[in-house]
């Protein structure tokens, strides 16, 4: 089993806050991120289940922080500081192994760790390495590499049309665009929703649900192109889903991951199948330059 590096932290970073999870420091955590439906679940579910590894998806003292800062990205832009310190304490919650951790956890989380109802997922005295795929989490980036600055963060990219595909189908994906869950008029961009511009708040407001999703997987692509310029390629690991799935020991350097996708919105291609053609003909429109810039469409 190939072991993870352990990256350096940015040259500007402050002098890291210790964080102690029980009874350990926690050092390099890797956080994986990406568009919604990309594989992150995936990617996770094979960290989980590498020795060493407590990787959790969803904890339920995490999940409510990251989300918030996803709907109000304003709270975190103005209060980086704070916005550090709120994840590390969500984090020193939400790491802790206990008779009664995985109370309240996501069902994708019991589920990666294979233990039957509300046992905990992992032997505390065989914990090395922590991390977290919760949804959302992409939004968290900056605060993240703020609390922790050695963290290692894994990102996914997968075709921007698969993703739309995916997105349409799964309700906890929709759920953010219903009427009143994100305040778009409280802030100045939005990256969640894929606002950056006066133009993209037209667009939106135009937008079917599929244009929706559209500038959701493109303000996600924006966001790891910036995440490159700020890190180094030791701390910032991007992945191909589409790799990750074709070789998936090679991909994960850890254990295996085990894509079951045939016939699944998770199966490469699927939006040829899923997307009706003014779908996929609005898709080209929002974010064709994106889907083309990492390696996807004509």
């Amino acid at each position: 089993m190939t072991t993870i590096p352990r990256p350096v932290g940015r040259p500007d970073a402050a002098r890291p806050h210790i964080l102690v999870v029980n009874g350990r420091k926690v050092r390099n955590p890797v956080f994986v991120i990406g568009a919604p439906l990309a594989g992150t679940e995936m990617l996770a579910r094979a960290f989980k289940r590498s020795p060493g590894f407590h990787m959790t998806l969803g904890q339920r003292w995490v999940l409510p922080v990251v989300q918030a800062f996803a709907r109000t990205p304003s709270l975190a832009r103005g209060h980086p500081e704070a916005a550090a310190t709120v994840l590390r304490d969500a984090f020193a919650q939400g790491w802790q192994v206990g008779p009664d951790c995985c109370l309240g956890c996501t069902a994708a989380c019991r589920e990666a760790g294979g233990t039957p109802g509300n046992w905990p997922c992992v032997a505390e005295q065989g914990i090395t390495r922590y991390g977290d795929a919760s949804p959302e989490l992409l939004y968290c980036a900056d605060s993240l590499v703020d609390a922790f600055p050695d963290a290692r963060l894994v990102q996914i990219v997968r075709d921007g049309r698969d993703v739309v595909a995916g997105m349409l189908t799964d309700p906890p994906a929709l759920a953010w665009f219903r009427p009143g869950f994100v305040n778009l008029d409280a802030e100045v961009t939005h990256p969640l929703l894929g606002v950056d511009s006066a133009p993209d708040r037209h667009l939106w407001a135009e937008s079917t649900v599929a244009g929706k999703c559209a500038m959701r997987w493109r303000g996600t692509i924006r966001l790891m192109a910036r995440l490159r310029t700020r890190l180094s390629a030791e701390q910032l690991v991007t992945l191909r889903y589409e790799e990750m799935l074709r070789q998936p020991a090679a991909a994960a350097e850890i254990r295996p991951v085990e894509p079951q996708v045939s016939g699944t919105p998770l199966e490469p291609g699927a939006w040829r199948r899923l997307l009706a053609p003014p779908q996929a003909a609005e898709v080209e429109n929002v974010a064709g330059e994106e889907l083309r810039r990492v390696g996807y469409g004509s």
